[in-house]
């Protein structure tokens, strides 16, 4: 066994993109009500989250717009905390050292100072795309970077394809399929509880016990119209929500990480691998289901 028991079956909420998704930022109107219809779910089931913002997603026409801004005080006024999620949303596979860096720094500079005016803490990095570097040299150079600057660099243990979901649900919404949304989100949960279930097994086949969990989810509109469903699928199974700080101070989370490979994967498996090897790796992971994919225009898993 690795480590003792602290908690069990405990999970630590996480948004990216804040704040919002990808192609769902062009309406300052429409980011605002997906943040406070998130902010919203969390605040009454007690859930502290933190929300890591591309701060690219800001801007309008190349400017800081204080409209966007304005939903981020949202969840800084409900007592929750933000993160650094790099400016424009770089992998560290595709770009330099320096340029990454820069990009992190790019990254704080409207959001730094509206946590500290709010009392809050900055403390939280998330790599996009969970990509930490191609070699161990560039890997650990980054996270030293990141500790220099005052990150911790925030794990994901329950990663799962939810982007491809919301993408689909999006595309359901602008074609006003209401059909289509109930189909995809009632997918969504479905798929959710799987992929719980599978983080969950593969903790216990590493470490022999349960481990507080790390859910990654992004700010879109599937997650501000069906969170609840999430969090209530979560706490059907007996989960209780803990902060981040307090799930990753379970020695699972000092566990070796060697992982250089391609993807951007939950670090269950990174330590895996680490540890094990390939043959380590639980089977049978759920996938999307084809026919989101297709719907999401997004090409197999």
């Amino acid at each position: 066994m690795i480590g003792s028991v602290l908690f069990a079956l405990a999970v630590a909420v996480t948004f990216d993109d804040l704040p919002a998704a990808g192609g769902e930022r062009g309406v300052t109107a429409d980011v605002s009500a997906i943040n406070r219809a998130i902010v919203s779910t969390l605040t009454a089931r007690h859930i502290p989250a933190v929300g890591f913002v591309n701060e690219v997603g800001l801007e309008t026409d190349g400017r800081v717009d204080p409209r966007v801004v304005s939903a981020l005080r949202l969840w800084l006024d409900a007592g929750l905390e933000l993160g650094n999620h790099t400016y424009a949303h770089p992998s560290l596979h595709r770009v330099s050292l320096t340029a990454y860096c820069d990009d992190v720094l790019k990254g704080e500079r409207v959001t730094r100072p509206l946590v500290a005016s709010h009392g809050g803490t900055w403390r939280w990095f998330r790599h996009p795309y969970l990509q930490t570097g191609r070699d161990l040299t560039t890997k650990r150079a980054a996270e030293a970077f990141l500790a220099d600057h005052g990150y911790r660099v925030a794990p994901v243990t329950i990663d799962n394809g939810e982007w491809i979901f919301a993408k689909a649900y999006a595309l359901a919404a602008g074609k006003r399929d209401r059909r289509a949304r109930r189909k995809l989100a009632d997918a969504y949960v479905s798929y959710m509880e799987q992929k719980t279930d599978y983080w969950e097994r593969s903790a216990r086949a590493l470490f022999d016990r349960d481990i507080p969990q790390v859910l990654l989810v992004h700010a879109n509109r599937l997650n501000a119209d069906h969170f609840d469903r999430v969090a209530a699928m979560l706490e059907a199974r007996g989960y209780r929500f803990v902060t981040l700080d307090a799930a990753v101070s379970d020695p699972a989370y000092s566990s070796r990480d060697t992982f250089t490979g391609a993807g951007g994967i939950s670090w269950i498996h990174r330590w895996t691998l680490t540890e094990r090897g390939p043959s380590g790796i639980v089977a049978d992971e759920p996938h999307v289901p084809e026919w989101v994919m297709r719907a999401a225009g997004v090409a197999s898993e």
